[in-house]
């Protein structure tokens, strides 16, 4: 039934191409506005771990208390001073301090040139807190954090240039002034938005080709690349630095339980009591524990203007919709008396509905490879207008290609329903008697 149906509406298309055309290109221009702007946007708003996102949150301590800067919001970065407390005290499944950094690799092969390679200082359960693919090897131990180990996992990328490809746990780099033994090699790992240190870099900046312990990184004296804010400078030298008020640090920790979340908070509370206590801060404690995507919203990682131009392309597609269903209308309406004739040889409602169902689909299925095409191109456009970081984010894959098809058959099916149920009551006798 369902192709003598399709038949039924492939026939009827063919008898009106103009009425066609318009329909497929409404349907075909909406879809398309639509999808390109969520190829962006879903990207920019999506989750990088699903599997463990409901357990990472993100402490912030007010190390500044009341001022213009934030306002009532503490600081999305820490002191040195607390990070170092909070990992100390270790109140968390699982925690990692951090911060970007830049050290200079340098090769023993002479005829490669020595380049700064992107980074970040972390503690040994940042690995297992995220989850970390390795491709040889691992992450390093607690002990070597305590240590301050001269230990390093470098990104797939470095290992290429440097070892070939190779296996080079145990090997050798040269970073600044210092040897590192390399202790693992990480797989291909870029999440985006690069959520782990989204307090002092760009959430969809360049992949991290150097991982150093935190500890070791702070001895090497390596400043941070990025988000070194302050309200008073620091006096000169390193140590003077490291005990100021200036953030700089991220922190995330994993939290398995509610539980675990609640205690967590009180020792927040408890913490900030203290060094109010201690005449460090002078005000009421005011800490955050945001969990990931209360963090992402915080972290505004979604620009307004992509959520203002998505919200626009709906617009657009209802707007398509509508004009659909003025078509459909006068299409479905101007075949009533044929739908006369088959409710008067037997045809249920239903069965009329299914028939013009199915042709509303078939309208709909030519709109989304429409789509499709018109969302290509308009992906190609946001390649050469949107900065590099966003418009790589943009592409078509698989799901896309399913997800446009989806929504262009139920945006025209929902569009129809109404002409749909306008047809279904046709009364047979009326249109009998007028033909």
């Amino acid at each position: 039934m369902f192709k003598y149906y399709l038949q039924l509406g492939l026939r009827s298309l063919r008898r009106n191409p103009v009425l066609t055309a318009l329909m497929v290109l409404a349907i075909g221009f909406g879809v398309a506005s639509s999808m390109t702007t969520y190829t962006v946007f879903r990207a920019m708003s999506g989750d990088p771990i699903p599997w463990k996102s409901d357990k990472l949150f993100f402490p912030q301590i007010d190390a500044w208390g009341p001022n213009p800067r934030n306002g009532t919001e503490p600081a999305d970065a820490m002191t040195y001073i607390d990070a170092v407390s909070l990992t100390r005290d270790h109140r968390a499944h699982l925690q990692s301090a951090l911060y970007p950094i830049a050290p200079t690799v340098h090769s023993d092969d002479p005829t490669q040139k020595s380049r700064t390679a992107p980074g970040q200082a972390v503690d040994s359960e940042f690995f297992p807190m995220l989850d970390v693919p390795f491709l040889y090897g691992g992450g390093w131990t607690a002990a070597d954090d305590e240590q301050h180990a001269r230990v390093a996992v470098i990104s797939k990328s470095l290992n290429q240039r440097l070892f070939e490809g190779t296996n080079s746990v145990g090997q050798s780099i040269q970073l600044d002034s210092h040897s590192y033994r390399v202790s693992g090699v990480l797989d291909d790992w870029h999440p985006q938005p690069k959520f782990y240190d989204l307090a002092t870099t760009d959430a969809f900046g360049t992949a991290d080709q150097v991982f150093l312990p935190f500890t070791t990184a702070t001895d090497a004296q390596l400043a941070t690349r990025s988000g070194f804010l302050c309200i008073k400078l620091p006096g000169p030298g390193w140590a003077a630095t490291l005990n100021s008020s200036c953030v700089w640090i991220g922190y995330m920790v994993e939290l398995d339980t509610p539980s675990q979340v609640s205690t967590y908070r009180t020792y927040l509370e408890g913490y900030a009591r203290e060094q109010q206590a201690s005449g460090r801060f002078g005000w009421v404690p005011n800490n955050r524990l945001r969990d990931f995507s209360a963090w992402l919203d915080f972290e505004h990682v979604v620009p307004p203007q992509t959520k203002i131009s998505f919200v626009v392309a709906l617009c657009l597609l209802l707007v398509c919709m509508v004009n659909t269903v003025g078509l459909l209308l006068a299409k479905f309406l101007r075949r009533s008396g044929e739908i006369g004739v088959r409710r008067a040889l037997g045809a249920s409602r239903l069965a009329i509905a299914v028939q013009f169902g199915v042709e509303a689909g078939t309208i709909g299925m030519a709109g989304g490879v429409l789509g499709l095409m018109l969302t290509w191109l308009g992906v190609q456009v946001m390649h050469g207008s949107l900065p590099r970081q966003f418009a790589a984010l943009a592409h078509i894959d698989l799901l896309l290609l399913w997800q446009t098809l989806l929504l262009a058959v139920v945006a025209t099916v929902l569009a129809g329903l109404y002409p749909i149920w306008r047809a279904m009551y046709v009364r047979p006798a009326l249109r009998l008697k007028e033909d």
